[in-house]
């Protein structure tokens, strides 16, 4: 049976990651929680794919907005932190990553792919799984999509700035309007 998560503490987690540096080291919920960030944690499915990079670079081309509104950013596969730099050290126009703003982060043992609900286990890949997570730990938004379809940026930094108005948000809500 699945089990609701938000509303609920999210599961924790550390993973070793390509930092923007494009040296290893380590993120986790914790840390953030600590620095009093917002986090958005993205799963996709592989590296060296198609509909993944151009949903990595796009994060990464908005990451600022990200930082403006007091966010980190973690990109997480199944894939090792090796895998991830060779994707990384090769160029867009190469089906590569190219620089990144942001740290991608290796879910090798499969465990937070297991507790976010997003782990196909026969394939050993996540689904596109998006979570926002507030400072405080709370699960505050979750989408899971199909691999074959990527997400939209526009869309993820809306529904952020929503949930930081504390307030009742009506349909079509866009930055900037009243809430309820």
């Amino acid at each position: 049976m699945v089990e609701r998560m938000v509303g609920k503490q999210a599961p924790r987690f550390e993973m070793d990651a390509v930092m923007p540096n494009k040296e290893f080291g380590k993120v986790s919920l914790e840390e953030n929680i600590k620095n009093n960030k917002w986090t958005v944690l993205f799963f996709y499915p592989m590296d060296f794919t198609f509909v993944c990079p151009t949903e990595i670079t796009a994060m990464s081309d908005r990451y600022d907005e990200f930082q403006e509104l007091k966010a980190e950013v973690i990109g997480l596969s199944t894939d090792t932190i090796h895998t991830h730099k060779a994707w990384i050290n090769t160029p867009r126009e190469d089906n590569g990553l190219g620089d990144l703003k942001y740290p991608l982060a290796a879910d090798t043992n499969h465990a937070v792919s297991k507790d976010y609900g997003v782990l196909i286990e026969e394939e050993g890949i996540a689904l596109r799984g998006l979570f926002i997570i507030n400072p405080e730990g709370e699960l505050q938004y979750q989408t899971v999509f199909h691999n074959d379809i990527g997400r939209d940026v526009d869309e993820t930094l809306r529904v952020l700035q929503a949930l930081q108005t504390g307030g009742l948000c009506p349909v079509n809500w866009k930055p900037g309007q009243k809430t309820l």
